[in-house]
């Protein structure tokens, strides 16, 4: 793997490396027009919206930029062509960086935040990744299944009671619930609260605060952020014991089913033997809970904010879960791999709004990026995935408009390689991408089955940013839809209802 920030005896500068030091011919690429000096292209850009801001720069400034704050410059790319040089695994690795290393603090060498020359990602990579076969995907189906019979129950009460229901929140219960049963055997409660569980509180904070060091000049932090960095404090500990009761209660109970946590605490490397630290243990739990629920709930919130504003095409998503599902109760594992119009609804959600919104990557060698930057070794860029996403050559004029027959498979075919990231790239790819796939088919699944849903009028999407991505202040009015027939049930069989919104059969 190739070395990264924060190495020693590498030959590459430690901490932070500005774009000078990488990008031998910088001035070729082009940056905005109006530079202060020592604050750099400040003018017009939001702290709160980082992402949305560079953005808008790309638009104007083409498919390789620079952004200069605070002394530090900053290359950015899009263009489909050079992300797909960068995906090149023989020339580039991932790049730990910007928001991603001031994770670092509570996630440490967890899967998503190590640098690459960590073992502890190797050695974690290999004994969790039989957690996500097949086989494993199979048994938390019923557990996800479960997981979204308590949304459902909620979104009834709130349905009855004449209430709207708010999106981003409830799906952050839903994915929360559903990560920690499934790979922790952990109850959060989180549809009995009124507010957040704390873990989801603390998660927030460690989260902003982790952008907002982005900021800020670095000498500076300490000064502008003190309370802040309080806050994280706290933040930070809260995780860590609420974690560290988690692994508690799992030792002295002698063990699990076989679940993430099982595999974390007890499994060896295949090939040398070694286990997982009980440091490294607390960390990948945290990026689990945290990585495994935030993106996820994300990608389901932008999913439904669609399906709301397009009602043509949620008909046609919930004319096929009827056709496939029938009126079974509980959907098959296999069943859901059949929702191909609900799988693609969701990859153009992704498309448009991929929840991790960028990725970093930087040059194993001196090397030139697709014949025409060159880059000595360990210089980096910032993936902008949205504006990849957008890249009008591979997605057409009209690539802001959202359409998920984008996603056939003929479609898809005919794409270039590389041009559809919303999961990263490489062996450092999401490890969960399956497990976030299945269970967020499967929940748009059953609340198309169950949910007429319809947005305020009124409502226009604004995106926060927290490092990942969330529809603001969306919320829904739901119409209750009446239970499908049940196809499976033969004649003489009657629907009953069931609390996730199908029919049981029983005999007439």
């Amino acid at each position: 793997m190739a070395e990264t920030t924060g190495t020693t005896g590498s030959g590459l500068p430690k901490g932070f490396r500005s774009a000078e030091q990488g990008w031998p011919e910088l001035h070729r690429i082009p940056h905005p027009p109006r530079r202060l000096p020592l604050l750099g292209d400040v003018l017009g850009a939001d702290r709160h919206t980082p992402l949305q801001d560079s953005m808008r720069f790309a638009r104007e400034l083409g498919p390789i930029f620079r952004r200069r704050a605070f002394g530090k410059e900053f290359v950015f790319v899009w263009g489909a062509r050079l992300v797909a040089d960068l995906a090149d695994e023989a020339r580039f690795a991932k790049h730990v960086g910007l928001g991603v290393a001031n994770l670092r603090p509570v996630a440490g060498d967890g899967l998503f935040t190590a640098y690459n020359h960590e073992p502890n990602w190797q050695l974690a990579h290999d004994v969790l990744a039989p957690g996500f076969s097949r086989e494993a995907m199979e048994g938390y189906h019923g557990m996800m299944l479960d997981v979204a019979g308590r949304l459902t129950d909620h979104w009834d009460r709130r349905q009855a009671a004449g209430r709207t229901v708010d999106v981003p929140g409830d799906m952050t219960r839903l994915t929360l619930e559903t990560i920690a049963r499934t790979g922790f055997g952990h109850d959060f409660g989180s549809f009995e609260r009124e507010r957040p569980h704390p873990f989801v509180t603390a998660m927030v904070g460690t989260l902003t605060y982790a952008q907002r060091l982005n900021s800020v000049p670095g000498p500076l932090a300490p000064l502008l952020l003190r309370a802040a960095a309080r806050r994280n404090a706290a933040d930070m500990a809260c995780l860590n014991h609420t974690v560290d009761a988690l692994v508690a209660a799992r030792r002295e109970s002698g063990g699990g089913e076989g679940d993430l946590l099982d595999r974390m605490l007890a499994t060896a490397h295949p090939e040398t033997g070694e286990k997982l630290s009980a440091e490294n243990v607390r960390k990948q739990v945290i990026t689990f809970l945290v990585a495994g629920h935030e993106t996820t709930s994300g990608a389901l919130s932008f999913a439904l904010y669609h399906l709301a504003r397009h009602p043509e095409i949620a008909a046609r998503a919930r004319a096929e879960v009827d056709r496939v599902w029938g009126g079974t109760p509980r959907p098959g594992y296999e069943q859901i791999a059949r929702l191909r119009l609900v799988r693609r609804v969701l990859d153009e959600s992704l498309r448009l709004w991929p929840t991790a919104p960028a990725f970093a990557r930087e040059a194993r060698r001196d090397t030139v990026l697709a014949g025409e930057h060159p880059m000595r070794r360990g210089a980096w860029a910032l993936v902008l995935t949205p504006m990849l996403h957008r890249e009008p050559e591979v997605w057409g004029e009209d690539a802001e408009r959202f359409d998920p027959d984008r996603f056939t498979a003929a479609a898809v075919r005919a794409r270039p390689p590389h041009t559809f990231k919303p999961f990263g790239t490489g062996a450092r790819a999401c490890i969960g991408r399956q497990f976030a796939l299945h269970e967020a088919t499967l929940v748009l699944g059953l609340l198309l089955r169950r949910y007429e849903l319809h947005t305020d009028p009124g409502y226009r999407l604004r995106v926060a940013e927290r490092l990942t991505l969330m529809p603001e202040g969306l919320r829904l009015r739901l119409e209750r839809r009446p239970a499908p027939p049940d196809t499976a049930g033969g004649a003489g069989a009657r629907p009953a209802r069931h609390p996730l919104g199908g029919v049981t059969s029983r005999p007439a």
